[in-house]
């Protein structure tokens, strides 16, 4: 068993192996010595210490890893042992051969950086001829060139590099910039030379004049413009930053609330928990739902928070590759149950099924006028109740969930014969044919027969299990020829009626007037004032077009044009002073009657 030592490398912390400790001390030690004389001594260990952590970082798998000897030994074999290497300054001149092969061979793969110290604006064209091995000169003359083929847009382009491209500001960097090995000749050379040239500066400092001074020792103006656009770039970030961070947390506390008052512990009473029951053909339970809803949204918006940190805090610590990878999975399973979940709640309304039934109805005694009357379901009236194409869940007497819909229609029609009839005819969706016909067939809908009076619900009732399925109820009135009725529709619902008639009248104003079914199988009323006649009041010009169909109806100085759409089909008259046509398509086919006034 080893002991193990943790060392402080380039500000880099490293776990190291006892022996290998000793061997990289002793190493660092006698590269110090060999430098000992060295002008820029100081700088040429700090950047050999930085590659030596730069090197052992490549080669750890992970932060937990303990460095031995194999890792020192293959750190010191790129980066040379102290005694291979001169550090007179004749070294440039003198060196062996087989140095210089060595080093030649060991020449790196280059990295883009700007080259700062033979810059102009930034150093851009300067980096770009380090990375391709031209000269700078033919780098800026392409920019000139391109500049101006372009109207300066290639300003933008350039001003994009400058912010993307890194500076070399590091030897080890500088290095990289010119495809060299880093090693302890090469960085030896690099910080040699940079004394060479700040020495030879000094030196010339009287010839070159104040100007050169000032240029040396002070910013340039493109630095002091790049300082001001770097400046406002990291405004932006950060200002980025915190806006992810607000959008992130608000979303995520938000989901989190919704999961417990909603999804799991149903704290309060919030009416979109009975639009899920009503909706939820598949009976996944409400918490689970919620669940994988707070996984599939929260865990994108955790992200963003995440990289909103990321953006103000540098030096933020990585929440790892597992706890990403395995978000990342749940993510994933949370979203999937989720499609699957949803493919099913829509394979429950692929088919449509309907059952019918028809009953002949018989009045104990003969009747002058047929009352028809409509009954409004017990659903108070409350704009804050949620539901579905009319649907809502309510409570019957016997306190039971049921659900309620307004979808029915009654149309009043003539029978083919002198005996009334009623034809009901239930319609449902389904995940199949038998399945729609099931959920049809548990539609309950009624009506009565009270002396003179028929009472139709104008409202439909399911059991709750049934879910929402399109569930609706059309009934048919047939009526024998010359039927007189009086219709009544109470507080029902005003367009639940439909009856072909000679004023095109809806069902809220069906029940102001006494009407009579003609052999043509229209309501003729009976009572209407003079001034409701369809040729003499231009008042009652309308186009109405709603949900149940399309109602039109227009007079100008004695000519008319009446057009109805409806589930019935459509039904055409158009009147001048000398002709009138009249079109009627139904189920029964098309009916056109054409005349002459003159």
């Amino acid at each position: 068993m080893n002991k193990t030592v943790n060392i402080n490398l380039a500000n880099t912390l490293f776990h190291i192996d006892e022996q290998a400790y000793n061997k990289m001390r002793r190493y660092l030690e006698s590269i110090k010595r060999s430098f000992a004389n060295t002008p820029g001594s100081d700088e040429i260990m700090a950047d050999i210490e930085a590659r030596i952590a730069e090197l052992f970082y490549e080669k750890l798998e992970n932060e937990r890893q303990v460095i031995t000897e194999k890792e020192v030994d293959e750190v010191i074999s790129i980066m040379g042992q102290p005694e291979d290497y001169m550090v007179d300054e004749d070294i440039f001149e003198d060196e062996p051969k087989a140095k210089r092969t060595n080093e030649r061979s060991s020449r790196r793969t280059k990295k883009l950086y700007r080259d700062t110290e033979s810059k102009y604006v930034a150093g851009v064209s300067s980096g770009l001829g380090h990375y391709f091995g031209i000269d700078a000169i033919w780098v800026r003359l392409l920019w000139i060139f391109l500049t101006l083929g372009s109207g300066g847009g290639f300003i933008l382009i350039y001003g994009l590099l400058w912010i993307l491209i890194p500076e070399a500001a590091t030897t080890s960097q500088k290095l990289d910039m010119r495809g060299e090995a880093i090693n302890i000749s090469n960085i030896e050379r690099k910080v040699k030379e940079g004394f060479e040239e700040v020495a030879d500066r000094v030196k010339s400092v009287d010839y070159e004049g104040m100007g050169e001074k000032v240029k040396s020792s002070g910013k340039t103006f493109f630095d002091t413009l790049g300082d001001i656009i770097m400046f406002f770039f990291k405004i932006i970030g950060k200002f980025i930053g915190i806006l992810l961070i607000i959008i992130g947390a608000a979303t995520i506390i938000g989901l989190f609330i919704g999961l417990f008052t909603v999804g799991i512990l149903d704290m309060v009473h919030i009416p979109g928990v009975d639009f899920y029951n009503i909706v939820n053909a598949t009976n996944t339970p409400v918490w689970l739902v919620s669940l994988l809803s707070f996984f599939a949204i929260g865990i994108p918006f955790f992200f963003l928070l995440y990289l909103g940190l990321k953006i103000l805090i540098n030096n933020l610590k990585s929440i790892g590759n597992i706890a990403k990878f395995s978000l990342l999975g749940l993510w994933l399973i949370s979203l999937i149950t989720l499609i699957i979940l949803g493919v099913k709640e829509a394979a429950a309304h692929a088919y449509s099924g309907s059952t019918t039934t028809e009953n002949e109805l018989v009045f104990q005694q003969p009747i002058d006028t047929l009352n028809i009357v409509m009954r409004a379901s017990d659903i108070p009236d409350d704009d804050n109740r949620i539901g579905i194409n009319g649907m809502v869940l309510n409570f019957n007497e016997e306190g039971q969930e049921v659900l309620v819909s307004e979808d029915v229609r009654i149309s009043l029609k003539k029978s083919k014969d002198t005996i009334a009839r009623i034809e009901i005819r239930k319609n449902a969706d389904g995940s199949s044919f038998q399945n729609a016909k099931e959920t049809a067939e548990n539609i309950d809908y009624s009506y009565e027969v009270v002396g003179n009076s028929i009472i139709f619900d104008d409202f439909l009732t399911t059991p709750r299990e049934n879910k929402f399925k399109d569930q609706e109820v059309r009934v048919n009135l047939y009526l024998p020829v010359g039927t007189v009725i009086d219709y009544d529709r109470s507080n029902g619902r005003c367009r639940t009626l439909r009856a072909n008639n000679d004023r095109y009248m809806n069902g809220c104003d069906f029940d102001d007037y006494i009407w009579k079914l003609s052999p043509q199988g229209e309501w003729i009323c009976q009572d209407c004032p003079e001034h409701l006649d369809s040729d003499s009041n231009e008042d009652n010009n309308h186009i109405r077009i709603d949900a149940d169909g399309v109602d039109i109806d227009i007079k100008d100085n004695g000519d008319s044009f009446k057009m109805k759409i409806d589930e019935d089909g459509v039904e055409m008259k158009a009147k001048d002073s000398q002709d009138s046509v009249n079109i009627n398509v139904n189920g029964r086919g098309v009916k056109i009657d054409a005349s002459d006034n003159r």
